[in-house]
């Protein structure tokens, strides 16, 4: 008998991985050498030829030494942070190995779209009393939660899709964003540092030598880095006041650059709580485990999507952080329901053949209500609530 394969050796998407399965990246995963290599030169170069130097210049004290030692310990966070942000699962939802079951609840007029096909192509859901509406990816054969897209890079759906960043090589998501805010922070702030200490030596060997020409000679690695540091501080620090004003709205890139132009004044974020909560959204909350085990059997994980696969969210709360996500499992009520219809059409029958056929037959709409169709079920519903 065959040994059964892992998820990751069968993955449908375009990730890379590592390690058995505990390490994935983007298909792109080579451009991070560039990333590596772009941090590490310029460090190295300030070691070599500055923060030595400056060891030489303070030598009455430890001031030296603390310069060098904080620039090493600094570039190593960095790296850390990108190696997190490059190897953690940002957030993929996992694939449906089927189409999920006619849903309840979903928006009857959006069938007209779908080209004769059973799904709609959209449904609306309700984001803290507001409709959302979500999509239906054919790719991975299910409704994507809200703030969630189809990433064309990684061939994946991810949770609060915000970009895919080549320079990490891996998708900026749900699980991932915390950890590539510090990064790019991280970088501008070492680029700061870097082009301050380039920009103390400098300043060091004027007064030792005179004029800025000598200076120059004597240390022309200094200038290089900050005119480096100058030209790479535009990039990340620029980066970092836009994720800042991101996180103050509550905001993906992907849903700022989509609605840019269509967005108005009075257009409600129905995510946004407020920058403070906003902020602890982002920094304090706990993240979520990952759906994916990659390291699992493809018979387990065929299982476990089974039993989970059609889920449908009627109502998520994120107002004041007790988030309520009502959830119902359509197949399972569906199964139910139709063995109600189908023992009370059993019962019927016996009642035809015992009385004469006096007793009317099963109206349609019971058996829609049977096979869980939205039109009957929200009718129903709505009548019962009239009745109390």
């Amino acid at each position: 008998m065959a040994k059964p394969k892992r998820v990751f050796q069968s993955w449908k998407g375009n990730n890379k991985f590592l390690f058995d399965g505990r390490l994935i990246f983007g298909p792109d995963a080579k451009s991070l050498i560039v990333t590596f290599t772009l941090i590490l030169v310029p460090v190295v170069t300030f070691c070599v030829f500055v923060a030595r130097n400056l060891v030489h210049e303070f030598s009455t004290g430890s001031t030296g030494y603390a310069i060098m030692v904080l620039a090493i310990v600094f570039t190593i966070y960095v790296f850390l942070l990108l190696f997190a942000t490059s190897t953690k699962d940002p957030g993929v939802v996992p694939r449906n190995s089927h189409p999920p079951e006619e849903v309840l609840g979903y928006d009857s007029s959006a069938s007209n779209e779908a080209g004769g096909k059973p799904l709609p192509r959209t449904k609306q859901i309700l984001v803290n009393g507001l409709p959302v509406r979500v999509k239906y990816c054919e790719t991975c054969m299910l409704y994507r939660p809200p703030r969630c897209s189809h990433c064309s890079v990684c061939d994946n759906c991810v949770e609060r899709f915000d970009h895919h960043c080549p320079w990490v090589g891996q998708c900026i998501g749900k699980r991932n964003y915390r950890c590539f805010f510090l990064f790019v922070s991280s970088t501008a702030l070492l680029c700061i540092y870097v082009f301050s200490m380039s920009a103390l030596y400098l300043k060091l060997l004027v007064d030792d030598y005179g004029t800025i020409w000598k200076a120059i000679k004597v240390s022309p690695a200094s200038v290089a880095l900050m005119a480096y540091c100058f030209v790479s501080l535009w990039f990340v620090g620029g980066l970092t006041g836009f994720h800042l004003y991101l996180i103050c709205r509550n905001q993906t890139t992907y849903e700022n650059f989509r609605h840019r132009g269509l967005r108005g004044d009075n257009r409600i974020n129905v995510y946004d709580r407020g920058c403070t909560n906003n902020f602890l959204e982002v920094f304090c909350s706990r993240i979520e485990p990952s759906k994916n085990n990659f390291r699992g059997y493809v018979h387990e994980e065929a299982l476990k999507s089974s039993k989970v696969g059609n889920i449908q969210v009627t109502e998520v709360d994120t107002s004041d952080g007790d988030r309520r996500v009502k959830v119902e499992e359509d197949l399972e009520i569906g199964e139910d329901l139709m063995k109600i219809s189908q023992r009370r059409n059993s019962q019927d029958i016996g009642d035809i053949r015992g009385r004469g056929s006096d007793r009317s037959p099963i109206s349609r709409s019971e058996l829609d209500f049977g096979f869980g169709l939205e039109s009957q079920f929200s009718s129903r519903s709505e009548s019962r609530h009239s009745g109390w």
